[in-house]
């Protein structure tokens, strides 16, 4: 039913593994090598069709200084934390609070609550493009970054309180039960019982949701149009001219869009496996 652990098969069988191995780590990251060479080259390897050789000149410094100094690549780095970091508070307090609450009390109509939280993920963001852009527009939340973290937040909690639910149940419920004898307010057991224990789920979920809000690209196109409220997905396409995309400025933003959700997980990487992998064995 599982596989068999590469420490437990024949001796050809993991030399081929230790062969291919560097080969697929090679093409998994060959799209990100090819957008970091790009944004050293100059201006001039890509009007002389020099797209995958090595650069006539280094000019990375220049790349990113032009991308920091003469752009608004700044204030969409700004709007992207403005736009993630509320966005993440947000839909991990309602999820942890909804799955204490579908997660602990039983009562008539639990799973149908539950379902109504997770219905939202099984619908396409596409069919939902139109109307979402129209309510926005009618509550005067178009193009504002106030509105793009309310829209991530409401659908970023239904998968947020299916993760926190079932993290909940987890737990050893003697301990809930043992406060409720001693006469332990319910808000209290939620604050100084339960919480305390989800703090690898919750580092697990802050860097999942980061990750997700922070590399969104297709809302941010929907419902921003501005440097005002644009985060850093939608800003880079500031690159395009008219007739010819400036590609080497484009990669080196990339770059920088890149770094601050790969700065996030390593910092959280310890909480997130923890995060992950608890439950898994008793």
């Amino acid at each position: 039913m599982f596989p068999t652990p590469i420490e437990k098969t024949s001796r050809q069988w993991q030399l081929t593994y230790q062969a291919i191995l560097p080969f697929a780590l090679i093409v998994w990251l060959l799209p990100l090598i090819a957008v970091a060479m790009f944004s050293i080259k100059p201006d001039a390897d890509f009007t002389n069709g020099n797209y995958w050789g090595l650069p006539s000149s280094f000019e990375a410094f220049n790349n990113y200084g032009r991308v920091f100094f003469e752009s608004n690549m700044p204030r969409y780095l700004v709007n992207s934390l403005l736009i993630t970091i509320p966005t993440v508070i947000g839909a991990v307090a309602l999820s942890c609070m909804a799955g204490f609450a579908l997660g602990v009390y039983r009562f008539k109509g639990n799973l149908f609550i539950f379902f109504m939280f997770i219905a939202g993920n099984f619908v396409p963001f596409q069919i939902l493009m139109v109307p979402v852009r129209d309510m926005t527009i009618n509550m005067n939340l178009y193009d504002t970054k106030t509105g793009l973290v309310l829209f991530h937040v409401a659908f970023q909690a239904g998968f947020c309180t299916l993760f926190m639910r079932n993290f909940i149940r987890a737990l050893p419920f003697p301990l809930i039960e043992a406060a409720r004898v001693e006469g332990v307010a319910e808000w209290r057991i939620f604050w100084f019982v339960v919480l305390p224990l989800m703090k690898p789920a919750l580092a697990a979920l802050a860097v999942l949701i980061f990750t997700f809000i922070w590399n969104d690209y297709f809302w941010a196109v929907v419902l921003t149009q501005g440097p005002d409220a644009q985060p850093v997905t939608a800003g880079i396409t500031e690159f395009n001219s008219q007739f010819r995309a400036a590609y080497h400025l484009m990669s080196a933003g990339s770059i920088v869009a890149a770094l601050p959700p790969v700065a996030m997980f390593f910092l959280m990487q310890k909480h997130f496996i923890a995060g992950l992998t608890l439950g898994a064995v008793k």
